[in-house]
């Protein structure tokens, strides 16, 4: 980082036509040392959590070998190149989605709802839905008191449904993850332009015709702010002129998509009848979906974000890795090798789309490292087994560096059981905003920072 005595607002814009763009972190931000051993000492700090549905294969996740020297698995072989940045944890129980004494069924609703709440919630069809907050909104509180968005939720399965998604149980529990308090679920959001416009703004109205227009106009809103982006590059150097290039060829790129998606809405799609915006395929979409999540990090318009890979009890099926059948039926393998195989498939699937974002944050300069060096990315699911529908000895795998607060590369495997929120309560003291229980915890996991 070089030190200079000119300085750049960190909240810089550059604004033309309706249209605004949030600068990334550049080192014309830090006008003197205090500045910089202020930034050093206390970089911005970042939460995710990325949930997937239906349980997983774990005869195929589980990696072999001894905590520092595992083997990643199959289904985790994405995250190989990844492996100083990746802890891959076992052991750890999601018991709030366990059914009471009369609960019976419903355990796909309860996984989601409890996954980031760690609290058990009422079973009902109607408007009273209860369950807790999540830890996404807790730390959104702290977060997100310095950014435009508290907090960012993100879908690919449509999450209109409405009435009961699970025997018994309110679709509420099973569209969202994040919830604001006990009675009040934040809606995802699988629409890319939808996102778009909630965090870079809309020129004009965002109805269907309108829409349609602006499909017609040649040029991107972004040339509406070249001019102010050339003189703002009069002004800095070499390396932050790069880094705004870098940072304004996303944008680009991630609206082109959008545009393109939306000039394929008449096109015939296999599978899915999807709305306007939205790719084709579940890896156009997937990728987009986190190309946007990184940008809203890489601008500081959030520190949180929330990402549902698929809802519970989701049909989706994957011909594009040869899956043909819905993923939640294929969850109830019944221990079929067919059945198993197309699984593993998913899961494999999955996190390939989870290795594109931390290899994707990687790159992105912030600060002192980089974007998944200063962020804590959670990703996992409250259910084991789908056959079972088993919420014990949950996948779960925690990745970035906290700011230095999480050492990578190890798989830690925890006693049989140990809450899922003492990790919540971990990752609480790791971005600063300790508490003294959060759900069903009983204390801290260890050796998040070292072993």
């Amino acid at each position: 980082m070089i030190i200079t005595k000119k300085f750049l607002p960190r909240r810089t814009l550059l604004k033309g036509l309706g249209a605004s763009f949030a600068l990334p972190f550049l080192d014309s931000m830090v006008p003197a040392m205090s500045a910089l051993e202020k930034t050093a000492a206390r970089p911005i700090r970042r939460l995710g959590a990325v949930y997937v549905p239906n349980g997983m294969e774990m005869r195929q996740w589980k990696p072999a070998g001894d905590i520092k020297n595992f083997e990643f698995s199959r289904i985790l072989k994405p995250l190989e190149p990844l492996r100083e940045h990746v802890n891959v944890l076992s052991g750890l129980a999601d018991k709030p989605a366990i059914p009471r004494e009369g609960e019976g069924v419903g355990d796909h609703a309860r996984a989601a709802s409890t996954w980031l709440t760690g609290v058990h919630v009422k079973k009902t069809e109607g408007p009273d839905i209860r369950a807790g907050v999540s830890l996404d909104q807790l730390v959104a509180r702290e977060l997100g008191k310095n950014t435009q968005l508290s907090s960012l939720e993100l879908a690919l399965d449509s999450v209109e449904v409405l009435g009961a998604c699970d025997q018994g149980y309110s679709c509420a529990y099973a569209n969202t993850i994040s919830w604001r308090n006990p009675t009040t679920p934040l809606p995802m959001e699988n629409d890319p332009r939808a996102v778009f416009e909630r965090l870079f703004g809309a020129a004009d109205s965002t109805d269907a015709k309108t829409r349609a227009a602006r499909l017609k106009e040649d040029r991107s809103v972004l040339d509406f702010v070249n001019a102010e982006a050339n003189a703002l590059k009069q002004s800095l150097g070499n390396s932050d002129s790069h880094k705004l290039n870098q940072y304004l060829d996303a944008v680009r790129d991630v609206e082109r998509r959008i545009h393109t998606a939306e000039q394929q809405v008449d096109r015939e799609m296999p599978i899915f009848e999807q709305p306007l915006g939205i790719p084709s395929t579940f890896k156009e979409h997937a990728e987009l979906m986190y190309d946007l999540w990184a940008l809203a990090f890489q601008t500081d318009l959030t520190r949180v974000g929330t990402f549902m890979m698929g809802k519970e009890v989701t049909g989706r099926s994957y011909p594009e890795i040869g899956v043909s059948s819905g993923h939640h039926g294929v969850s109830h393998h019944q221990n079929d090798p067919k059945q198993l195989e197309a699984l593993a498939k998913i899961n494999n699937y999955h996190v390939q789309m989870f290795a594109y974002f931390l290899d994707k944050l990687q790159n992105i300069p912030d600060g002192d490292g980089s974007l998944l060096d200063h962020t804590i990315l959670l990703y996992g699911t409250g259910i084991s087994d789908g056959n079972l529908h088993f919420h014990l000895d949950l996948p779960m795998v925690v990745a970035g560096g906290a700011a230095g607060h999480l050492k990578g590369g190890r798989h830690l495997q925890y006693h049989d059981d140990t809450p899922l929120t003492n990790l919540y309560m971990a990752v609480l003291d790791k971005l600063g905003i300790p508490v003294d229980n959060f759900g069903d915890s009983t204390g801290k996991i260890d050796y998040l920072t070292d072993i």
